[in-house]
């Protein structure tokens, strides 16, 4: 900073309001300083920002997994928005999903420098995670909200989306629904469970226990060979998410059981190869980016930085595609296996 005080001209102090874009600067000295600035390659050292401010202007994640599609896009939405206000992000993933390892995990940010955190944690970690694990006066906002009891959470509503998908559903016909449920550790996949039951519940269906998957597409052809199976009878299958749901249709490919003919697919997320699979999927749209950027707001809010807080949940909708149609007239499962491969002209 000397080094560009004298080449500019002017003060040490004079550099640093520039630097800091700070008042009281005329507009010919200021463009002086910059110009010694670029000429000179300043950098700030941000260790030393950091001890004058008591601000390390990064912020801290968690994550248990990287593993699932929705992870990798609410992570992708934090690194958008911390650039955007300048700030860094820095990533923590969990070896093991462990209260040791999230504590670990925590005193690896903290002794590193982050202003605040977000807590990518499963519902069940987050409940049993003790108090004092938690550093006093540290903001923290946790990514699954039914996780929290007192901590700010990010996270999306799936009830519009959902239930609008259930009624679509119901609306065409089908009475026989089934569910492909997600991890039972995890409260996003207990949530989607719940409405699925009280929707059944509500209009009267059958409400049969959901086969489990692990989030992933090999786990979701594994459960529609079960379904397909055991469960004759099923004519709509709401799956957890897009990748257990494309997993679902391609146990039906090899079982010659045809999608939407035989039996309708619903997903969940609306990845962005839903919309080129084969049938293109209809499925519940939440906005994952959009919450990890709203995740990073709610501690710049929290942090003094943002004036407003933003708004949560972020809403959900259903897109509807080519992978839902009417019962078919006669049950699919007739024939199981060795239905024969073809399409219908019954309209989507």
């Amino acid at each position: 900073m000397a080094d560009v005080a004298r080449r500019a001209g002017v003060s040490a102090q004079t550099v640093s309001r520039v630097v800091n874009d700070r008042p009281h600067v005329d507009a010919a000295t200021r463009a002086r300083v910059l110009e010694a600035l670029e000429h000179l390659g300043y950098r700030r050292n941000q260790a030393a920002v950091s001890l004058a401010t008591g601000s390390y202007r990064t912020i801290g994640v968690v994550a248990s997994t990287l593993t699932t599609h929705g992870a990798v896009l609410a992570l992708d939405g934090m690194t958008e928005e911390v650039a955007r206000h300048g700030w860094s992000l820095a990533l923590s993933p969990l070896r093991t999903p462990t209260l040791g390892a999230v504590s670990e995990a925590l005193t690896s940010l903290v002794g590193a420098g982050v202003d605040a955190v977000v807590l990518g944690v499963e519902t069940e970690l987050m409940r049993a995670l003790p108090a004092r694990s938690l550093v006093p006066g540290l903001p923290v906002v946790v990514m699954d909200g039914d996780g929290a009891t007192e901590l700010p959470a990010a996270d999306s509503d799936p009830a519009p989306g959902l239930l609008a998908a259930m009624g679509h559903l119901f609306d065409l016909g089908h009475r026989q629904l089934r569910h492909l449920a997600g991890p039972p550790d995890s409260a996003t996949a207990w949530r989607r469970r719940e409405l699925w039951s009280t929707f059944c519940t509500e209009h009267g269906l059958d409400v049969v226990e959901p086969l489990v998957t692990d989030w992933s597409s090999a786990s979701g052809v594994l459960a529609g060979r079960e379904l397909l199976r055991t469960d004759r009878t099923a004519t709509a299958v709401v799956a957890a998410n897009d990748q257990v749901a494309l997993g679902f249709v391609r146990a039906c490919a090899d079982a010659g059981v045809r999608v939407p003919d035989d039996v309708s697919v619903v997903g969940f997320d609306d990845v962005e190869y839903a919309d080129v699979a084969v049938p293109r999927l209809s499925t519940v749209r939440h906005d994952l980016r959009e919450v990890g950027r709203r995740a990073v707001r709610q501690l710049l809010h929290d942090l003094g930085v943002l004036p407003q807080a933003p708004e949560f949940p972020v809403p959900s909708e259903f897109v509807l595609r080519e992978s839902t149609a009417p019962p078919a007239p006669q049950q699919w499962s007739n024939s199981y296996p060795g239905t024969p491969r073809g399409s219908s002209s019954r309209s989507r």
